[in-house]
């Protein structure tokens, strides 16, 4: 592995936006079952609200003070907080940085696949492996929630 120290400003190449509202973020350390990651936020940029049906996370707050919203509703983070995630919609979430200042945290889970993941402000479901599929292209779906009626 290339870059794993959670203090380093070294990003590397940055694929698409993985969190919806900006951010970098590079892996730290990846087995084959938990992986971790290190992500920074600056001012404004955000995670879009999801949840995962297959992974857990557990969120480690390394510097600066995110909001986290869950189904419970919005709090501060501060430095050193951490929090799990269970699998299904009781463990959704979402980060954002309201702060001057950029937000670093870890965010360790485990690596299982398929996965699925729900978004729910956008209403949407993706389905992803990091193995082939039909199209010769590694697994990744998106389904748009039809809008129910009134």
């Amino acid at each position: 592995m290339a870059d794993s120290n959670i203090w380093s400003d070294e990003w590397g190449e940055q694929g698409e936006d993985w969190s919806g509202g900006g951010g970098r973020g590079k892996a730290v350390a990846r087995g084959e079952d938990l992986g971790a990651s290190l992500y920074e936020l600056d001012p404004g940029n955000f995670v879009v609200y999801h949840f995962h049906h297959r992974w857990e996370e557990l969120l480690v707050v390394l510097t600066g003070r995110p909001t986290l919203r869950t189904p419970e509703g919005e709090r501060t983070l501060d430095e050193g907080d951490v929090v799990h995630f269970p699998v299904g919609p009781a463990g959704a979430h979402a980060l954002k940085n309201e702060t001057e200042s950029p937000v670093r945290f870890v965010m360790a889970s485990t690596q299982g696949a398929p996965e699925v993941v729900e978004y729910p402000d956008l209403g949407q479901i993706t389905a992803q492996a990091r193995t082939g599929s039909q199209t010769g292209d590694q697994l990744w779906f998106i389904y748009d929630v039809p809008q129910s009626s009134p």
